[in-house]
């Protein structure tokens, strides 16, 4: 890496379904697998993923998804049942594909460094408290993120 290039990595995750869950992980582990500094803005719906004994739990819907490759018609995706199914095929995949369960995921990020912050204002909107969530996340607001973000980094936005 020269030394223009950003060597640290901003994300902001707000969705905490299972398939957005795993890009910004995905992405802070490796980037602190190669030497970067990284951290991970989690807002509204994506702090899910830092409840405890959530990470796990997370769905995957299979409406409004047309990607979703089911085998039956995504207006099907209605149907009772059908988050599940989507949720174990996606579980599936991943297994098959030795990729790691997002609560290792997390330990993993926790346990290199990556700075795991949770949005104050979404917390006091939903009604979560520090301690519902993991440990090793810091509490901060824009402000705090837009900080870190604006010393050279790599922004992306899931």
């Amino acid at each position: 890496m020269s030394e223009t290039t950003a060597k640290r990595l901003a994300i902001i995750a707000t969705h905490g379904a299972l398939d957005a869950a795993y890009p910004p992980l995905i992405l802070a582990t490796g980037a602190i697998a190669m030497d970067m500094e990284a951290a991970i803005f989690f807002t509204f719906y994506g702090l899910e993923i830092l409840k405890k004994g959530n990470a796990d739990r997370l769905k995957v819907a299979p409406i409004a998804n047309p990607a979703m490759p089911l085998p039956v018609p995504n207006i099907i995706g209605v149907l009772p049942g059908m988050t599940a199914m989507a949720t174990g095929m996606m579980n599936d995949w991943m297994k098959k594909a030795n990729v790691a369960k997002l609560s290792e995921l997390l330990e993993m990020a926790v346990d290199g460094g990556v700075r795991l912050i949770a949005c104050q204002m979404s917390m006091d909107v939903m009604g979560i408290k520090k301690e519902d969530l993991i440990e090793g996340v810091e509490i901060g607001g824009a402000a705090t993120f837009l900080n870190y973000a604006s010393e050279n980094a790599i922004a992306l936005s899931f």
